[in-house]
């Protein structure tokens, strides 16, 4: 039977101009749906997992197109409450070359914000669950949706559920101090830690020595020391860091990180070219959580999560759509994007 993955958080309404226009040329705007968590989910149920995303949303036909675009991935959406007048919106100006990419938020007053704890019976929807997985995204929304994250942290570990959670600190959402303060209280029910090289010195002031991310320079050294100092503070089984050198806004170098309490592990390196990186960091969260719960072994989950996320950085849109068997290629050393006949 397959294993069952929780993911809790807030489905978007994307809507990007088409190819590299900004916003100020578009005319038309192609209109897509993603959301840290929701993406998660859609990764799990491309390898096979049985993937549930539970969030508020309305019940008018912008509500049901959001659902519909995970149920059309095999994501299980029997657990979204509905209800509230409004999908949260993301405007979204890809970047190129040394033009970074640009977002913008029209969110206020969106389903969950507007959430309430009598919306979700978690005992009922961590049921048989193998894991829960949320991002530091969902409790930046508001206090109420904060506590509802809390709760929710509470009964997975109730029912004896893995809990995984992507600190994806943003700072158009919170402050450094409240994200610290929030964060801080949830993490302690958290198992599975995901960062990236800025979330854990602006969440929890937690810094990797001799590191530039504008600069793109890493330092090995230090993220074992930010992985051990997050592990020591909230006694997570394990933290993964993801490593991402931006030579521009179309290439990158990407690799990670993990450190499972006893050893550090790093993947290869792989220069990307990016068609679209929005989502990126998901589908490593994506890919860790199921080699794991695959049993992997520690060098082998971290190559797989890796290569998850670097093939997803060559889709257009939120959602990673690559199979076990492509990212298992790629992981292999089968790079070369080379046409398969």
């Amino acid at each position: 039977m397959a294993k069952k993955v929780i993911t809790f958080g807030e489905i978007m309404l994307r809507l990007a101009p088409e190819g590299y226009y900004r916003f100020v040329q578009a005319e038309s705007f192609g209109a897509t749906y993603g959301g840290g968590e929701a993406n998660v989910a859609v990764s799990l149920a491309n390898y096979g997992f049985d993937a549930k995303f539970v969030t508020k949303l309305p019940s008018h036909e912008i509500g049901q197109a959001a659902v519909n675009s995970l149920r059309k991935f095999g994501v299980d959406t029997s657990h979204i409450a509905r209800g509230g007048n409004r999908v949260g919106i993301y405007f979204l100006e890809k970047g190129a070359s040394q033009r970074p990419s640009k977002v913008i938020y029209d969110r206020a007053g969106s389903s969950i914000a507007t959430a309430t704890a009598s919306d979700f019976d978690w005992k009922e929807i961590f049921d048989g669950a193998d894991w829960f997985h949320f991002t530091g995204i969902t409790p930046a929304l508001n206090d109420q949706v904060a506590q509802i994250c809390l709760e929710a942290c509470k009964a997975a570990k109730d029912a004896g559920v893995t809990v995984s959670c992507d600190l994806n600190y943003r700072n158009k959402l919170w402050s450094k101090e409240k994200a610290g303060q929030v964060m801080g209280e949830l993490c302690k029910y958290v198992d599975v830690c995901i960062a990236n090289e800025e979330d854990a010195a602006d969440v929890f002031g937690i810094k990797a020595a001799d590191t530039d991310v504008t600069t793109g320079t890493v330092n090995h050294e230090g993220y074992k020391d930010v992985a051990k100092q997050l592990a020591d503070r909230f006694g997570f089984s394990k933290v993964a860091i993801t490593l991402r050198e931006s030579l521009s806004a179309n290439d990158n170098n990407w690799s990670a990180m993990l450190y499972d309490g006893t050893d550090c592990y790093f993947s290869k390196k792989y220069k990307m070219h990016i068609v679209d990186r929005v989502g990126g960091g998901d589908s490593f969260g994506g890919g860790l959580i199921c080699a794991t719960l695959n049993g992997y072994d520690s060098q082998d989950i971290i190559e797989f999560a890796v290569a998850a996320s670097c093939l997803k950085h060559s889709i257009e849109g939120d959602f990673n759509l690559v199979s076990m068997d492509e990212v298992l290629k790629l992981a292999g050393g089968d790079g070369s994007g080379r046409v398969q006949r």
